[in-house]
């Protein structure tokens, strides 16, 4: 259970459509080295998760409220996301579909910019490192925590930049992006529910 809690909430935090998503998704579809996006993307996520998991337990004995404190952080930003997503959904017109016509670097740039692209995000740090590595010790067994968001990581950006091709068809319809929104809503809802309540 709470290896599938972990995996619920680092996969709302990461499908939340973001600036590192359209550039990994722009890139897989105008035909870079999938690969190696997918690897950076997810060996950064995975450190910065185990990092956050933790780093929040020591800072947890230094000042005992943080843990819940980060965890209702995470709440109000899922409930942030959630809210957009739906309202992206209703006014339809997705302005955050991929530009398929970027233009393809080489291996090495690819592999520099994927750092930069994850690494320099701020949002990255908050979501990986305070609000999963604060979640994590709310539970009764963190690693099993960080174990289920580490792998929302593999599974989506391995997904992601495999569908790229599919995905460049599925997603020039404004139609399926208000589908997609909706359902990326009611994901973040649930999983915003499930904290609170826990």
């Amino acid at each position: 259970m709470t290896f599938l809690l972990g995996f619920g909430v680092g996969i709302s935090l990461i499908v939340a459509i973001g600036a590192q998503n359209i550039w990994v998704l722009s890139q897989s579809m105008a035909g870079a080295n999938r690969l190696i996006i997918a690897a950076v993307c997810i060996v950064c996520d995975s450190l910065l998760i185990v990092l956050g998991v933790f780093a929040v337990h020591h800072m947890q004995q230094l000042v005992p409220p943080l843990v819940p404190l980060l965890t209702w952080l995470g709440v109000a930003l899922l409930v942030w996301l959630a809210w957009h997503a739906a309202r992206r959904a209703w006014r339809g017109g997705n302005s955050l579909q991929a530009d398929t016509a970027a233009q393809v670097m080489s291996n090495s740039k690819t592999a520099v910019t994927a750092l930069a692209i994850t690494l320099l995000n701020p949002h990255v740090y908050l979501d990986t490192v305070f609000l999963i590595g604060g979640v994590a010790n709310q539970q009764a067994t963190p690693l099993w925590f960080m174990l289920g968001a580490c792998t929302a990581s593999l599974v989506w950006f391995s997904s992601l930049t495999a569908l790229a091709p599919k995905l460049k068809i599925w997603l020039n319809s404004a139609r399926r992006w208000q589908l997609f929104d909706g359902a990326v809503a009611i994901l973040l809802s649930g999983i915003a529910l499930n904290l609170a309540l826990y």
